[in-house]
């Protein structure tokens, strides 16, 4: 199993991140991408990365676009070394017309640095999956992982058309939207994430990149499969995208 998205840097993971990673390796996780937010977490995400099991992703999120100039920079200075740029996108959830058009502003220059670097993207899409895949469609964005996809599964089926992956977390087991979105989705567009350390399969608790495991046992009980060809399948396709 692969971890495509997490946050070993925030609390309470950081301060036990040794324990963390032996549990996840106990566990069966071959590999997790840890993804900084902000200029300052961007920084943390590169200092842990060893590029045997921990990897960094760089990003900011949408609401909190503060020094998002800075991680632009930080991705190009280390571009050799970033398996992912993001998490970015839209975040409609929070914030006026005007922050949205910023938001937007802001997104199509991660997507047009994603091109140019060749880097695949991880997007967040809170409240504005259709708006997400609109503009990744739109600004021809190829290489994409839509984050916890909280959006109806007709946006995620045009964005799975131009082979975009939807990672499932362990929230699905809670989470009767992300259950309809792995039934309506080919496993060729599925991926494994904790977002440790929220989005747990229990309501309130500490979520570990451990836990995949949970959304690759759901993934296999409504495909109807074998969690032995979901775990092979889904870590061939992480290894494609990522190459690692």
């Amino acid at each position: 199993m692969i971890d495509v998205h997490c946050h070993l840097t925030e609390e309470p993971l950081a301060s036990r991140l040794d324990m963390v990673l032996k549990e996840s390796r106990e566990a069966g996780v071959n590999a997790i991408i840890t993804s900084g937010i902000g200029p300052d977490d961007c920084h943390r995400a590169l200092a842990i990365s060893d590029y045997q099991y921990v990897y960094p992703s760089l990003g900011i999120e949408p609401y909190e676009l503060e020094g998002y100039d800075q991680v632009i920079e930080l991705i190009r200075r280390n571009k050799d070394r970033v398996v992912l740029i993001g998490e970015v996108g839209l975040d409609y959830y929070f914030g006026t017309r005007e922050d949205r058009e910023l938001q937007r502003k802001v997104f199509a220059e991660f997507i047009n640095l994603s091109k140019e670097l060749d880097i695949p993207l991880i997007i967040h899409s809170r409240s504005a999956g259709k708006y997400a895949i609109d503009m990744l469609i739109e600004h021809g964005a190829e290489q994409v992982i839509m984050h916890a996809f909280d959006g109806k599964p007709s946006h995620a089926e045009r964005g799975a058309a131009k082979g975009y992956f939807f990672s499932v977390p362990p929230s699905i087991a809670r989470s009767e939207q992300k259950q309809k979105l792995v039934k309506r989705l080919p496993l060729e567009n599925l991926l494994l994430e904790s977002d440790a350390p929220v989005l747990a399969p229990e309501r309130g608790e500490v979520n570990h990149p451990k836990n995949i495991r949970v959304s690759a046992e759901w993934i296999a009980r409504i495909k109807g499969i074998s969690l032995e060809y979901v775990l092979e399948k889904l870590t061939e396709q992480t290894k494609t995208l990522l190459r690692i």
